[in-house]
């Protein structure tokens, strides 16, 4: 039977989300890619307890992860119920509904009844009787947001989510949203977005500017490019890399050689601030306080330890960060 590490919350750095009660630790455990049915369990094991024994309290999944979906939470579901059924009060689980999960026109987007069909089948697969934080995951042009957000509100009216979050929204639909889930007194406090040395739309389209003023957190995915934010493909392509595995994500038509040789650049700064580019990157997106939590993918055991250093290090000088945005914003 597992059994946690006593010095688990020793050196993880934990950040309220926006004005809530709730703290993140800084770096969460994403289940987006290596906890699907192609996958091997007892490495699913080891990652979940390698984040554990190391502050990593947060897991965040969705309804289509996988392959197949769903499988993503049908296995955490047996993790949770072999090795941490002691443990659930320190474990943050998120998920998220919004994205296309079964046949017919009730099985997508944003309507009251996908996202509360969805949440029960996400509880059941995983065994919960309530998630932690329940996510839209991508604005619906289509249904009303009142809607939505009614779903959401009515997620954790039922006590089947503590918190709402929003997912791929941008700032003019966020602040909308805020004002319809503040009047149905519904606990939102966060938003997961995309958001990377190399991707800034959450710059641009307005989302982290309003998440900070009107105080709600931010946790960014894809924090590495899909791993382009590190030295593994600086040499070539590895076997064993996510790109010879599945290429849905991350093609070898993305390592353009002026791709190659931005990483190359910031990978010497990161080596001149004794980081690997890896540390520097997620370093570089809590720099300023505005983002609450980065979210890794990792394969391997070792790669969440080294993911974890970048918080030895989440300073930069102003010197840096106008070289980092001449090399990337090309």
């Amino acid at each position: 039977m597992y059994q946690a590490s006593s010095t688990r919350y020793q050196d993880m750095k934990y950040t309220r989300c926006g004005n809530s009660g709730l703290q993140l630790p800084a770096v969460s455990l994403g289940f987006w890619h290596n906890f699907g049915d192609t996958a091997s369990y007892e490495n699913m094991k080891q990652l979940c307890f390698t984040a554990f024994d190391n502050g990593i309290t947060h897991f965040d999944l969705a309804n289509n992860y996988g392959p197949a979906p769903g499988s993503a939470e049908k296995n955490l579901g047996i993790i949770l119920k072999e090795n941490f059924g002691s443990y659930r009060d320190e474990l943050i689980i998120s998920t998220k509904a919004g994205y296309d999960m079964w046949e017919g026109p009730y099985g997508n987007w944003g309507s009251r009844k996908y996202l509360l069909a969805s949440l029960d089948q996400s509880l059941q697969r995983m065994g919960l009787d309530y998630v932690d934080i329940f996510y839209h995951h991508r604005m619906d042009p289509e249904t009303p947001l009142e809607e939505s957000m009614g779903a959401l509100a009515q997620a954790v009216t039922g006590g089947k989510a503590l918190y709402a979050g929003l997912s791929n929204y941008d700032g003019e639909t966020l602040e909308k949203a805020t004002r319809i889930l503040e009047e149905l007194h519904c606990p939102f406090i966060i938003n997961q977005n995309r958001y990377s040395i190399f991707d800034r739309t959450i710059e641009k389209n307005g989302l982290k500017e309003t998440a900070e003023k009107l105080k709600k957190g931010i946790i960014s995915f894809s924090p590495l490019a899909q791993g382009m934010l590190t030295d593994r493909y600086l040499g070539g392509i590895p076997e064993d890399s996510r790109i010879k595995a599945d290429g849905r994500f991350l093609n070898a038509s993305s390592l353009t050689q002026e791709r190659l040789g931005q990483i190359q650049k910031l990978n010497e700064i990161a080596e001149n601030r004794g980081q690997t580019l890896a540390e520097m990157a997620l370093g570089w997106i809590l720099r300023d306080g505005i983002v609450t939590s980065v979210l890794i993918g990792a394969s391997k055991p070792s790669q969440i330890l080294d993911n974890i250093g970048a918080l030895r290090n989440t300073s930069f000088t102003n010197e840096e960060l106008n070289l980092i945005d001449t090399i990337a914003l090309v």
